[in-house]
């Protein structure tokens, strides 16, 4: 049975789909880009910003299920420009603790709302 998560922590689906679906132990998370949860708005500043956003945001869906960072076995990430890795990479490596989740990251040509970064994740309660 599946069971979709809501919170709001995290920024409400700007189209049709769930913030997250969970399905026995697995969470299936929508990307999330860098909106602040009040005001929907894309988060002012560079990629380290954009990017601490974006994880505060998933953090927020992960709790959502009673998860954390160290559930996540897969994640993806879309970046505008790929010249943001080693930036997005610094913040990312700040949230996520050995052993690490699977990671692709790839470079977009353009992301909902203009944002620089976009992740989402799958995670496995164990």
């Amino acid at each position: 049975m599946k069971t979709v998560i809501v919170t709001s922590d995290a920024p409400a689906a700007v189209g049709p789909y769930s913030q997250a679906v969970a399905i026995g132990n697995l969470l299936f998370c929508a990307g999330q880009i860098p909106l602040e949860p009040a005001t929907g708005n894309v988060v002012e500043g560079d990629i380290t910003a954009q990017t601490t956003r974006v994880l505060e945001n998933v953090k927020a869906v992960l709790a959502g299920n009673s998860m954390t960072f160290a559930d996540v076995v897969k994640a993806t990430v879309f970046l505008a420009d790929m010249n943001d890795f080693a930036a997005m990479n610094a913040v990312y490596a700040q949230y996520f603790q050995a052993p690490y989740p699977a990671r692709s990251t790839i470079q977009v040509a353009r992301l909902p709302k203009d944002a620089r970064v976009e992740i989402e994740v799958i995670a496995a309660r164990s």
